[in-house]
């Protein structure tokens, strides 16, 4: 038998439940198409885009480029080398302990927060972290690094004639996920070359990390660049646990609302959820793009049977194309000598007028990744 206060928490809960805006699929879609500027192209610099965005995922170092191209009115390839160079955007390790693009104010903001992350992503170490000692690798690692910048491959090299005794994948994994640190940029087309180098973020950033505020203004810039989104979401974009209470404190804060399976969807007050039928225009994201990676319900942008189509089995995430704002193909450019070709795999059978407008975006995106290419055609492959 319920207690008189269960009972009446739980009757304010129907009451809740009850009164809870729902959200059909396509509000959600064009509520993070806006948020995550793909409504229309944004007359903002790409600095505040990758601020607005709260990060793009960085893994490789040309997408980035290309998510911002496909954002950003009038964007060119030297803004963001601009911006890398100028030290206001930083490509380091964060969310889900994977390379991202931040603002260098972000970074040095989340950076406390998402520990947990990246102490988390040690379990993969497995038996290779026999003998690791971080008290003593860390003050190790730190002054190698504070001599000079330094690539992976040397600052292994180093630490195991330190630390024979471990395994040197074991020190350098260690060192990329407990240590704050930054890649610097050179002048490679796409910012970094493949082997890049290291520094410690706070002598690059010319600044401190923040202070540990644990992960309440984490929480409200995701929700800023993806909500609505449930507390699962929230979970599966950072890495972090446990995100249901830090919501649930944030409550009286937020709107809340359900979605039309009725799982519960957080969302700041004052953002755009605009009308589902808002049109939204023919966009190509690059691999990797944080927009089909940060939700654990991905169904309002990529229908559950397309999703191994974009994911594959080893975690590759393939460039894909929106139409009507839904995912709904992936692509590829191919070289030929002085011909660019840019490849189309659609999950459907495509209308006249999605191919014209994919074909009109395709040979913009073409000039932006192949700029010396005398010829280029977009093709229609099917599946």
């Amino acid at each position: 038998m319920l207690s008189a206060v269960a009972a009446r928490e739980n009757c304010q809960t129907c009451e809740y439940r009850s009164i809870a805006e729902t959200l059909t699929r396509r509000q959600l879609n064009r509520a993070t198409l806006a948020r995550q500027l793909l409504l229309r192209r944004e007359e903002i610099s790409c600095v505040e885009a990758v601020e607005r965005l709260c990060g793009l995922q960085a893994q490789e170092a040309k997408p980035p480029f290309l998510g911002l191209w496909t954002r950003v009115e009038g964007f060119r390839p030297e803004h963001l080398h601009e911006a890398l160079h100028g030290r206001r955007v930083v490509r380091a390790t964060l969310m889900r302990a994977t390379l991202h693009l931040l603002a260098a104010g972000d970074y040095l903001a989340f950076r406390p927060a998402l520990q947990p992350v990246l102490t988390q992503a040690m379990r993969v170490l497995g038996a290779r972290a026999e003998r690791l000692e971080l008290e003593r690798l860390l003050p190790a690692a730190r002054a190698l690094l504070d001599e000079k910048a330094r690539t992976f491959t040397e600052l292994r090299a180093l630490l195991q004639e330190a630390f024979p005794a471990v395994n040197d994948r074991a020190l350098g994994y260690a060192v990329r996920t407990q240590l704050p640190l930054a890649m610097v940029p050179t002048a490679d087309r796409w910012a970094f070359p493949s082997v890049a180098e290291f520094v410690l973020a706070e002598t690059w950033l010319g600044e401190p990390l923040g202070e540990d505020r644990g992960p309440r203004d984490l929480v409200l810039r995701y929700l800023a660049a993806f909500g609505p989104a449930s507390a699962a979401d929230a979970q599966t974009w950072s890495g972090l646990r446990g995100l249901k209470g830090a919501l649930d404190g944030l409550r009286p804060e937020l709107r809340v609302f359900r979605d039309e399976r009725g799982r519960e969807l957080f969302d700041i007050l004052e953002a755009p959820r605009p009308d589902e039928d808002v049109p939204a225009p023919a966009r190509f994201l690059p691999e990797f793009d944080n927009l089909v990676l940060s939700h654990a319900d991905r169904t309002r942008l990529l229908e559950d049977e397309h999703r191994s189509s974009v994911v594959t089995k080893n975690l590759r995430v393939r460039a894909t194309f929106l139409l009507d704002g839904f995912v709904s193909g992936t692509w590829g450019v191919e070289r030929a000598k002085r011909a660019a070709t840019l490849r189309l795999v659609p999950f459907e059978p495509l209308s006249a007028g999605a191919v014209d407008e994919l074909v009109a975006e395709g040979e913009a995106l073409l000039r932006l990744v192949e700029p010396d290419a005398g010829r280029l055609s977009v093709v229609l492959d099917s599946r």
